[in-house]
């Protein structure tokens, strides 16, 4: 089943089960998914979704820390409680020595010697990993070793 085929089922078991707070933040992740399609014009993929829902936590995790620096713990557990919901649609996160093989691989794999070659490993891990680690660490590591 496509990640968003599950996203839609579980918005109906939340609708059956009256589960008020996990409908609402599944709708936002589908009302996302929608105004991509819509804003594009396209059908997306299950590699579009997850790049979508990895956005979606981001944000929140942005907001959460926000609002715990502002002494808001009421809005701060509403984004947790999202970012928690989110995460169970996407696939399980890699460790760091499953990251740095996937480097080394992507490096092989493009003949990479500096950095000029960095978008050719970045291009080769991005749908690899995407949804499974933090983008912005991958890079940094590919800049460190290629640097």
């Amino acid at each position: 089943m496509d990640l968003k085929t599950r996203i839609n089922e579980a918005v109906k078991d939340a609708m059956r089960a009256r589960e008020r707070e996990r409908l609402a933040a599944l709708r936002l992740v589908t009302a996302e998914i929608k105004r991509v399609e819509v804003d594009e014009r396209i059908e997306v993929d299950d590699a579009r979704v997850l790049a979508i829902l990895d956005k979606m936590i981001k944000q929140r995790l942005d907001s959460e820390r926000q609002y715990r620096d502002a002494n808001r713990p009421e809005l701060a557990d509403v984004e947790a409680f999202e970012i928690r919901l989110i995460r169970e649609f996407m696939p399980e996160p890699l460790d760091a020595a499953a990251i740095a093989e996937m480097i080394e691989a992507a490096i092989a794999e493009t003949g990479a010697e500096d950095m000029r070659a960095m978008g050719k490993v970045m291009g080769v891990l991005k749908p690899k990993i995407q949804g499974r680690a933090d983008m912005a660490a991958v890079s940094a590591q590919v800049k460190q070793r290629l640097g």
